[in-house]
């Protein structure tokens, strides 16, 4: 199933569901103290109808992730479960809103109701990046896995440090250095945002920034003209295009390395927040049947 087909689910039906839960909650919301001598709040019995509704289907909701290990479970099929847990869960925050009444506070209430957000918002996150992102991810790897251009560099690589052998020591000490200082995803930050850090030695100056490999390519850009022999210039010629191969694969592992760190790292929040969601919620239902 398409990640788009989660919208789109069984004609929509549980954005019909939805929506319906929306308008019987403001309706239920709007019998409040009609005389207007009480304001609404969480405490009157349409309060805590609504709380209870908001509080089955956070446990409701939080029972995604073991449907789907359920395999034989006949209680519908993942992607309805799917479905309405998106659509149900953007309602939710509908429900929850008007339960409190929107009165917020320095107490274990407020903190149930911005968990709950967080996890609405994360899970949004979620849905929109399994939507977009795919796309990208099959645009970007032209038919290979990010393996396979692992491989494909490897190859790269050996016949680039060969070339270098034909090289003099300083040119042949800048490759080395490229190829060795070159650093792909080695952070969870470098792989969210696709930074590059790699590095180059040229001579004596030091170990330099060489991001996408264009400042060991411009170098050897600069040394074609003042190539002593034919030779020299095919070799430098060679060593040019093996950088120029090497800069367009390690985009695409990077890229790839990007866009399936903002696939997976919604979950990272998703979960630990629907935990401590768990436990607010629990010690919320007792703190209000205990002293309310």
């Amino acid at each position: 199933m398409k990640e788009a087909g989660l919208l789109t689910y069984s004609n929509r039906r549980y954005l019909w569901w939805a929506i319906f839960l929306v308008i019987a909650s403001f309706v239920l919301y709007e019998t409040q103290s009609p005389s207007g001598l009480q304001p609404p709040n969480g405490g009157t019995w349409q309060g805590y109808m609504l709380g209870s509704l908001g509080a089955l289907l956070i446990v409701w909701l939080s029972l995604l992730g073991i449907r789907k290990r359920r395999y034989r479970s006949r209680l519908g099929s993942v992607a309805g479960w799917a479905s309405a847990h998106v659509y149900l869960g953007l309602a939710l925050l509908v429900v929850a809103t008007l339960h409190c009444a929107m009165q917020f506070g320095w107490n274990v209430h407020t903190l149930a109701y911005v968990l709950m957000c967080g996890v609405i918002l994360s899970g949004a996150y979620g849905l929109v990046a399994y939507v977009r992102l795919p796309d990208g991810l099959s645009r970007n790897a032209a038919g290979k896995s990010i393996e396979e251009w692992g491989s494909e560099l490897g190859v790269v690589d050996k016949e680039i440090q060969t070339l270098a052998t034909k090289a003099d020591a300083e040119l042949q000490s800048a490759v080395v250095s490229a190829l060795s200082l070159t650093e792909v995803g080695h952070s969870i930050w470098a792989r969210l945002w696709g930074l590059d850090r790699s590095k180059v030695q040229l001579g004596a100056g030091g170990v330099i920034s060489n991001p996408g490999q264009q400042t060991l390519i411009d170098h050897l850009a600069e040394c074609i003209p003042k190539a002593r022999t034919r030779r020299e210039a095919q070799v430098l010629n060679d060593l040019l295009d093996g950088f120029g191969r090497r800069k367009v694969i390690l985009a695409r592992m990077r890229e790839e390395l990007r866009l399936r760190s903002h696939l997976r790292i919604w979950l990272f929040f998703h979960i630990p927040l629907t935990v401590a969601l768990l436990a607010a919620l629990t010690v919320h239902i007792v703190v209000v049947f205990l002293y309310w």
